[in-house]
Parts: C-alpha cells; sequence; structure tokens
C-alpha cells in the first residue's frame, strides 16, 4: 500500500474505483481525499482543466492512487454521454459513482428567461439520472456497488428552483435504491447543510449572515456519509443539528416551515 492511503476494511462497499464528478473542490474534493485514503483509484470529472490536472496530481502524489481525469461539463448532453459511457466501461469498471457537481441557482421562478434555470436542472437532474442510470446498470450486472448523490436540506423547504432540483435528488435517490434493492448495489442520498466551501460565494450567499454553529466542515461531512454509506443507509443528513433541522422541515407546520424558508432567504445577496 502506497504512502497515504489505507488498506479497506474487511467487507467494507468502499472499494475499487470511484468515479466523483466536481471533484476538484469542495465538497467533491473532500470525497476524492476520503476515498483515495481508502486505497481508491480515482476518475475526477470537472470543467476546469488545468485545475483538474493539477488536483489529480496531487492526489496521485499524497495517495498513491491512480487518477484518470475527465474535462466535462455536465451541462452539455454530449459531455454527459462520455462520463456514462466511461462509467459503463466493463474493462475498467467503477464501483464507487459519487454525483456531486452542482451549481447554485437563485433567478426568480418567475423570470422571463428560464436559461438558467434549463442549465442548472440539465446539471443537477438530466445528468444525475443519466450518470446514475448508467452506473446502476453496470453495477447490477456485476452484483455490487455504491452510488452517492449529493442533494441537500435545502431540498426539504420551499427555497425555488434549486430546493426543487434537490427535492427531485433526494427522491430520485430513493426510487433507485427501490429498483437496485437486492442486487448488492447501495444508492446513499447525502443532504448536507451550510459546508464551508467555495459553493456559496459563486452562489451570492452571504456567509457572515449565517450563524457559525451551523457551518459543517466538508471532509466531516463527507466521512459521515461514508459512514452512512457503510450501514447501507438510503440517507445521510451529516450532524445531528441538521438532522433535527431536516425532520422539523419534513414534520414541521409547512406555513411555519414557509415562514422559516423567508427568513433565510435574507442570507442571499
Amino acid at each position: 500500500m502506497t504512502q497515504g492511503s489505507e488498506s479497506p476494511t474487511a467487507g467494507s462497499r468502499l472499494h475499487g474505483r470511484a468515479l466523483v464528478t466536481g471533484g476538484t473542490s469542495g465538497i467533491g474534493l473532500s470525497f476524492a481525499r476520503a476515498l483515495a485514503s481508502r486505497g481508491c483509484d480515482l476518475v475526477l470529472v470537472a470543467r476546469d482543466e488545468a485545475r483538474l490536472a493539477k488536483t489529480a496530481e496531487q492526489l496521485r502524489w499524497r495517495y498513491g492512487v491512480e487518477v484518470e481525469t475527465i474535462v466535462a461539463d455536465l451541462s452539455r448532453r454530449d459531455a454527459v454521454g462520455a462520463v456514462a459511457a466511461r462509467l459503463a466501461d466493463p474493462v475498467s469498471p467503477v464501483e464507487i459513482l459519487v454525483n456531486n457537481a452542482g451549481r447554485g441557482l437563485h433567478v426568480p421562478l418567475l423570470a422571463e428567461d428560464p436559461s438558467e434555470h434549463e442549465e442548472a436542472l440539465d446539471l443537477m437532474v438530466r445528468a444525475v439520472l443519466v450518470l446514475g442510470g448508467a452506473a446502476g446498470r453496470a453495477m447490477k450486472a456485476r452484483g455490487h456497488g455504491v452510488i452517492v448523490n449529493v442533494a441537500s436540506v435545502a431540498g426539504l423547504i420551499p427555497m425555488g428552483g434549486y430546493s426543487a432540483i434537490k427535492s427531485w435528488v433526494r427522491t430520485y435517490s430513493e426510487s433507485l435504491s427501490l429498483e437496485l434493492d437486492g442486487t448488492g448495489v447501495t444508492v446513499t442520498a447525502l443532504l448536507p447543510g451550510w459546508v464551508r466551501t467555495e459553493f456559496h460565494d459563486r452562489a451570492g450567499i452571504r456567509a457572515s449572515s449565517i450563524p457559525d454553529a451551523l457551518w459543517l466542515e466538508a471532509d466531516r461531512v463527507v466521512e459521515d456519509c461514508l459512514a452512512d454509506v457503510e450501514k447501507g443507509r438510503v440517507r445521510s443528513v451529516p450532524s445531528r443539528r441538521f438532522a433535527t433541522l431536516a425532520f422539523l422541515a419534513e414534520h414541521a407546520p409547512r406555513p411555519l416551515v414557509r415562514r422559516a424558508t423567508a427568513i433565510i432567504k435574507g442570507s442571499r445577496k
């Protein structure tokens, strides 16, 4: 075993090659590091070719694993098709898929120009559907595999297009897990809360308006998620505070949830 990597625990679901979309920053990069530390070879997918190459080299050096790269904008159908073909490759199988690529979306639902909504749907719905299907079919044929789809606790509250998309990811993940039940393939939806990454700056969210107690570190979120994957859980909500908030979002009276959501919206620019 090479520098910085650990041999997988006996019986672990987390072994073999892992493909991570959006794997050069934030939660995706934390997934890449965590899986490489467990000895998993990687296939990283991202748009920025230079950053992708740099990240791959750092992971090879630190963990001694193989790292393939695919430059792809997953809001484009041809790019999604290329990644799906890689997932279906029987010669070099992918045992773990992390559907992580995403972006913020703060365009009003009443906007006359729906192009940003359409791009977000292509990236965070269509790509997840196509890649999850490609991975699921290949893994089902082999009788083992892991799919992690990054949703959000925002998908439990009515906060515009982004929430609607992440709600779809959560429901899709649960539905896919039912289709794959008994095949040896597990599906886990990750529902993180506020995580310290570049995401919020890019999305135009005022981080200073969010209480420090609500922030989580990406590495912690990923480790909690992978622990839930090992247990075969269909949903992972890292940290007790967000597990509690998720419970309230689903079970509290909807008028109260809508009122709380209106307050949260004030954190946006």
